[in-house]
């Protein structure tokens, strides 16, 4: 896991030289990526309940747009993508957590205080639990930060310091990856207008039918979707197989078994007349049918999701108290040589100000949950009991996600998995204490999410940090100035991710069906939807446990299977989470990104006798084609909900015959696009 053998290569900018970091441009192009990614993961996450780092794209973008200016430099631009990344992960610890309370209707909407509070207490404490941990897990245990290394090596495409008024073949080729970041962009966000907001190309392909008699129930559908084949290329094949996996075992296989078995209780469900023949059913009928069964279904992804959250935590046990004695080693080999022994690439923020700035937050952290403990008669106590489940919880799972970001990736780390612990334990903890009768019944779940929130939010901060301080450890940057970049894009995204909420909660609806347009296909928000089944459930609302039970199962058995394959050293593997969200989630998501994860799969095996430089030019290729179209097609999400929520219904072209096929057909370019065009990275 950890590499000890080799000594780690002196950074790209050695410690001795200086240049400048912290610029009113790199400022500001920070702030303003940070918000516009933060829109995107909110949109992409909300809809398929994975996220995916975007210290790629924004590095593209930032030498794209540094390079107008008269000079920039390798360093400026990483702190322009720590800060932007920031802003994407913030919002994966708010969309995983949040809407649970819109969902429970303990708000009526999309709160702008309380969630600016969560988001950027949660941040700053990520980013401050992380600070310790930098030299322990990067410099020490020297963790290989996947993500981290490839961001590293698109910023070394610019070259080192750039000017203006010289065309370098440094900068033709960083001008090369952001003219293909955006291209890329442009062809997400026009397939997302002619689909949602014309009606030119289908959303989806869907059919249910109805077999010997109406004895067995066939539901099928497919998303068309460029961001989700750009989803699937960037987790590779391993997720994506495994979320299709789970869409499979969620549709294909429980939905006819579900039916065979219950189907009394599925047509009540569905609210058709028990005595109505099968024969007389119709096509309306069946696809009613059909849903009810998977919404019963999908329940086993809600099991597998907690088994699997727990065992990720017994799995990191061992690891995460080794990474913590490492960072106390560290801190105090530092202490003991003094700083000015300390060289400028290993100058953090010095530890009695992360003292401080967490003994500050405690303050904050209390009047949150005072405030969502509303008029509970003990709430001074239940709130500071919170208080400290914060500071403990969120210490031990941001040094999980820190950890874990090394060995996987931030878009491949189980932030959810940890979030689901909290939730359980904490919900658990206040049942003893407060009860569940009368107020506690309602506010303790309340309690519950707010605290998750917090502690979801500081984990995703500290796993993608941390790959930002790798990259910057790679390229020499200046640790305490990143750190201060992070801070910039944990406040920029803070802004804006209420407002995002509310624009895609009212165009779409965010786990439910839109109040404001209810003929909208909602966002599943499946991690969400689990955090609130759990709080409510503890505190007595009340759990459908059958399929939940079955879920634990299918936990079970994966986590054999994926001893076993560790066993056997290989490196195909069955992470219990990407399955459990498989099968939560409609498999028509499923389909698009297991395509993905081919495409990635099929350039990697074409790429493997090629020399290492064109493979590394194929990997940044790929992966910004894949960013862009995530974050055109996105964003143009963004756009289109505030259009159809706030100022006009949309002009959409009404029963067009051929959307399907041209839907189909375009998704097909798109894939025959993503796939040629990664191969001739060559020629770029």
């Amino acid at each position: 896991m950890a590499d000890n053998t080799n000594t780690l290569p002196p950074p790209l900018v050695a410690p001795e030289r200086s240049l400048a970091e912290i610029t009113g441009k790199a400022i500001v192009l920070g702030a303003i990526l940070s918000m516009l990614l933060a829109a995107a993961n909110a949109y992409i996450g909300l809809l398929v309940g994975l996220t995916v780092s975007a210290s790629i794209p924004a590095a593209a973008v930032s030498m794209g747009v540094l390079r107008l200016f008269p000079s920039s430099n390798i360093l400026e631009n990483n702190m322009v993508q720590t800060s932007a990344s920031a802003g994407e992960s913030l919002v994966a610890g708010i969309i995983f957590t949040i809407p649970a309370l819109v969902m429970m209707g303990a708000w009526g909407g999309y709160s702008y205080g309380p969630i600016v509070a969560i988001a950027i207490v949660g941040g700053i404490m990520g980013v401050a639990f992380t600070i310790p941990l930098r030299r322990a897990l990067i410099v020490e245990a020297k963790l290989r930060y996947p993500e981290g290394v490839a961001t590293a090596e698109v910023l070394k495409t610019g070259g080192i310091e750039t000017d203006a008024s010289h065309h370098t073949s440094e900068k033709a080729e960083s001008d090369a990856g952001f003219r293909l970041l955006l291209q890329a962009a442009g062809i997400g966000a026009v397939f997302k207008l002619l689909e949602s907001g014309i009606g030119f190309f289908a959303g989806a392909v869907a059919t249910t039918k109805a077999f010997f008699g109406g004895k067995y129930l066939f539901m099928g559908n497919v998303n068309l979707s460029p961001a989700l084949i750009g989803v699937g290329y960037i987790v590779g094949l391993n997720i994506a197989m495994l979320v299709f996996l789970g869409g499979a075992i969620g549709t294909l296989i429980t939905v006819p078994v579900n039916w065979a078995f219950n189907n009394e209780a599925i047509t009540a469900a569905a609210g058709i007349d028990a005595a109505k023949a099968w024969a007389d059913m119709t096509a309306a009928d069946w696809g009613a049918l059909a849903g009810a069964s998977w919404q019963q279904a999908r329940r086993i992804g809600v099991g597998a999701m907690m088994i699997g959250g727990l065992w990720s935590l017994i799995a990191l046990s061992k690891p995460l108290v080794a990474g913590v004695k490492a960072s106390l080693s560290a801190y105090k080999l530092s202490r003991e040589s003094g700083a000015s022994a300390v060289t400028r690439t290993e100058f953090d923020t010095p530890i009695n100000i992360v003292a401080v700035v967490v003994l500050v937050m405690i303050l904050p952290i209390y009047l949150i949950f005072h405030y969502a403990l509303a008029d509970y008669p003990d709430k001074v106590l239940i709130a500071s009991i919170m208080t400290v489940l914060m500071i403990v919880f969120g210490f031990i799972f941001s040094s999980v996600a820190g950890y874990m970001a090394g060995l996987v990736g931030s878009s491949n780390n189980p932030i959810s998995g940890v979030t689901i612990a909290t939730v359980v334990v904490s919900a658990l903890l206040l049942l003893q204490i407060m009860g569940n009768e009368g107020l506690a019944a309602t506010l303790g779940p309340i309690a519950v999410i707010y605290l998750a929130g917090l502690i979801c939010s500081a984990a995703a901060i500290a796993g993608d940090n941390m790959q930002d301080l790798k990259c910057g450890h790679i390229v020499g940057s200046t640790p305490w100035r990143q750190q201060l970049f992070q801070l910039v894009g944990v406040i920029a995204a803070a802004m804006v991710i209420p407002f995002v909420l509310q624009v895609l909660d009212a165009g779409y609806g965010i786990g439910r069906t839109s109040p404001t347009n209810p003929g909208a296909q909602f966002l599943a928000a499946p991690q969400a939807g689990l955090m609130q089944a759990l709080a409510s459930g503890i505190f007595g609302a009340g759990i459908d446990w059958l399929f939940i039970y079955i879920g634990f199962a299918l936990a079970v058995l994966l986590i054999i299977l994926d001893k076993i394959q560790e066993a056997r050293g290989s490196s195909f593997r069955f992470p219990v989470l990407a399955v459990a969200v498989g099968v939560y989630l409609p498999l028509g998501l499923s389909v698009p990104i297991f395509i993905g994860g081919v495409i990635a799969w099929l350039v990697k095996r074409q790429s493997a006798s090629a020399p290492a430089a064109l493979r590394q030019q194929r990997e940044n290729t790929g992966m910004l084609l894949a960013s862009g179209l995530i974050t055109g097609e996105a964003l143009m999400g963004v756009l289109i909900a505030i259009i159809a929520a706030f100022v006009m219904p949309l002009p959409v072209i009404g029963g067009f015959g051929l959307a399907p096929v041209l839907g189909i057909t375009a998704l097909v370019a798109v894939i025959i696009y993503q796939y040629r065009r990664t191969l001739n990275a060559s020629t770029a």
